[in-house]
């Protein structure tokens, strides 16, 4: 049986397709290319954007050419479900809650699932799902549903297996990652989850996908003073204005958004900081956006997700006046995205001279090795025959097209 796995979207929608694809590989299935000819092929499509929708559509169409029986899950299939089913050749449209039960339309012969195997050298941890909130401008909560946590054993047996076989780091991610625990009876937090990985288990790195700025309080932040956890957090603030943040329907002020930032910056040593942000929100005048931009600026950002805004069908935002005409977001993209660029060339060429630990991504066939440190930089460095996903560490002595070199060094 051949199977091919096509993913698109967040780190919630690739940590489900590897717990399929190695779900599936442990019942003897080969996960291969799309160009390989596969029996079954599974679509994980994603619905944030009218870009993804397109993307998703474009996916299907090339997987049903392939003659293979095509499989569609993921947040685009739980909005549009029927604009998919009028593609001819689809086999199957699956609802998320249902996702993993693909894994028993493919094969049948066996029940259960396989908890620890995984393609990544640094495998995510999915912990929680859905989101409770109701940003005007945001589909994934109609896709996603309510907030939903895994409880602690199950998610500490999880990365113990990964630890057992050799992983160096685990990234626990989530719809809404900071909602952790909330809804378990007894209700926990992910302060809470995150002492009990680092008492229980001994995996190296624990990284932490995105998290809302309110939900990074000061007992937060002390825990990612700790060795264990990667000097990375993704925060994101869609917006440097109060007024476009209240027209989002943001859950927090500005002033609480830098004094946030300014305090983990001052904490936490050497700290890689990313967020996101939306340009061209229904109402950005030039005012707004130009306070965004000067906000943003200030910021001690190492990178930026930038999205040009994106009016979903059914959310409160794609119906608001003042609309942004494209080549206005355009134009603002350009502008944000060249300070990100300056922003992220800033924080790596701080990385001169330190030493960063690195968890081996990739062999080159050069004789290098490429890694990602724990504070979210690509590091290339020689080969000493280390295999991939082992920890190293690497003196930092330059930077070439975009990634950081150096040399590896014995353990500190």
């Amino acid at each position: 049986m051949k199977v091919t796995i096509l993913t698109l979207g967040c780190k919630v929608n690739q940590a489900e397709s590897a717990f399929i694809a190695t779900s599936l590989s442990s019942r003897g299935a080969t996960v291969v290319e799309l160009s390989d000819q596969p029996d079954y092929c599974v679509i994980n499509t994603c619905a944030v954007t009218a870009k993804s929708d397109y993307q998703s559509r474009q996916l299907i169409r090339r997987a049903v050419r392939t003659g293979a029986k095509v499989i569609v899950t993921g947040c685009y299939s739980e909005v549009s479900p029927e604009q998919i089913r009028r593609i001819t050749g689809v086999f199957d449209v699956v609802p998320i809650v249902s996702k993993y039960n693909i894994i028993n339309m493919i094969d049948s012969t066996t029940s259960g699932y396989s908890l620890h195997c995984t393609g990544r050298s640094r495998p995510y941890v999915k912990v929680q799902d859905g989101c409770n909130n109701a940003c005007t401008y945001c589909i994934v909560p109609k896709a996603r549903g309510k907030s939903r946590s895994t409880d602690i054993p199950a998610i500490l047996k999880q990365i113990s297996g990964f630890e057992s076989r050799g992983y160096q780091e685990i990234v626990l991610t989530g719809v809404h990652l900071g909602a952790f625990g909330r809804d378990l009876n007894p209700a926990v937090r992910l302060a809470d989850l995150l002492r009990s990985i680092l008492n229980v288990t001994g995996i190296s790195r624990i990284r932490l996908s995105s998290l809302e700025v309110n939900e990074v309080d000061d007992e937060l932040i002390e825990l990612l003073e700790e060795p264990r956890i990667c000097r990375h957090i993704h925060i994101p603030l869609q917006s440097g204005d109060d007024s476009i943040l209240r027209l989002m329907r943001r859950s927090y002020a500005l002033k609480d958004f830098i004094s946030t930032i300014e305090r983990i910056s001052r904490r936490v040593k050497n700290i890689a900081i990313g967020t996101d942000v939306i340009v061209g929100f229904p109402g950005e005048g030039e005012p707004e956006f130009s306070h965004s931009r000067r906000t943003i600026e200030l910021l001690p950002l190492a990178y930026m997700h930038i999205f040009p805004f994106s009016p979903r069908p059914m959310t409160m935002a794609s119906l608001m006046s003042r609309q942004i005409a494209v080549p206005i977001k355009k134009e603002r993209f350009s502008v944000l995205n060249a300070l990100n660029i300056k922003k992220k060339e800033g924080y790596m060429s701080s990385q001169i001279g330190k030493i960063l630990d690195i968890v081996i991504e990739e062999r080159c066939s050069n004789g290098t090795v490429l890694g990602t440190s724990s504070n979210y930089l690509k590091v290339r460095t020689t080969s000493d025959g280390q295999r991939k996903g082992s920890l190293i560490y690497v003196r930092v002595s330059g930077i070439d097209d975009g990634v950081l070199t150096g040399d590896a060094i014995h353990k500190r």
